[in-house]
């Protein structure tokens, strides 16, 4: 009888035993967290790593049977070579950073006025006026593509990067507002009015208060503002009809003929366009985490 209870304990104590020790869960959870990263960089990071290996393929290896990931012939770097020195592609890239940077300072230097009155300052229909700012986000680029044309021939300023600049900055400031309006919300007006005690002007209170505390907003509609110039090729070929004033969009789509697409040369553009967003972001991503450990610290 003792050894029958004795042996209904022990397979009692059995089904309650885990059947994965502490070592073997966190194998398990470690070798899932494995698979989840392998997945995302597959889908997000695959296209972009197969970008830069093939613009280091030679003409031939680009249409050879089987298709190779990793060039065969050695990598071929006079592509890039070619690519900026073809088709006037500097100055495509220069045309390029021209209008990028031109459509962010103005849509960065709006956006964070605009958001520190919408978020600071009561005023006979602000909630309207906000939603009214997210009007032109409504509708698709291609509806607008008509009467934006017809406004700026109007103005006699098609076929100029003024044109550009305007329609890309109308496009970048109504987001831009909106998530600058909500970080500014979110920083205490104590915190202002306490530097004001000390003996700073409300203008002094933004600039060594609110916007230090507001970077990772400031930083976001900078890299938002910089990519939508920096990409946009649609209201580019509507608006622009000189070769020496296009970007680098309707750079890369010259490498497109009719019979022929020359794919090492244009993935070696790519490339090259890419890399300024990259840059950017690295750049600018210590500011982004610097702007949210100081927005943390309590003094």
């Amino acid at each position: 009888m003792a050894e029958h209870s004795h042996s209904m304990a022990a397979r009692r104590r059995n089904a309650q035993r885990p059947l994965l020790g502490r070592r073997g869960q966190r194998a398990v959870y470690l070798g899932f967290i494995f698979i989840l990263v392998a997945l995302v960089f597959v889908v997000f990071a695959g296209p972009f790593v197969y970008m830069i290996l093939t613009s280091l393929k030679g003409s031939r290896e680009m249409f050879s049977r089987p298709v190779t990931l990793f060039p065969t012939q050695g990598f071929v770097w006079e592509t890039y070579l070619e690519v900026w020195t073809s088709e006037n592609f500097a100055l495509y890239f220069w045309n390029s950073v021209k209008v990028a940077a031109v459509t962010t300072a103005i849509s960065v230097s709006v956006s964070v006025l605009a958001g520190l009155g919408f978020a600071r300052y009561e005023f006979p229909g602000r909630d309207k006026l906000m939603l009214v700012t997210l009007l032109s986000q409504l509708f698709p680029l291609v509806l607008l593509v008509m009467p934006y044309f017809v406004a700026m021939r109007s103005l006699n300023i098609l076929d100029t990067h003024t044109a550009l600049i305007i329609s890309y900055t109308s496009f970048a400031l109504p987001y831009s507002i909106w998530m600058l309006t909500g970080y500014f919300r979110s920083i205490p007006p104590e915190l202002e009015e306490a530097a004001m005690i000390d003996g700073a002007t409300r203008l002094g209170a933004y600039l060594r208060v609110t916007l230090p505390l507001a970077a990772p907003g400031i930083v976001a509609t900078i890299i938002y503002s910089f990519i939508l110039a920096w990409n946009e090729f649609l209201f580019a070929t509507t608006f622009i009809s000189s070769r020496e004033l296009q970007t680098l969009p309707q750079g890369l789509h010259s490498f497109i003929g009719q019979y022929q697409i020359q794919w090492n040369l244009l993935m070696a553009g790519s490339v090259v366009t890419t890399l300024p967003v990259v840059a950017l972001f690295v750049f600018l991503q210590k500011y982004l985490v610097a702007g949210i450990t100081a927005g943390a610290v309590k003094n």
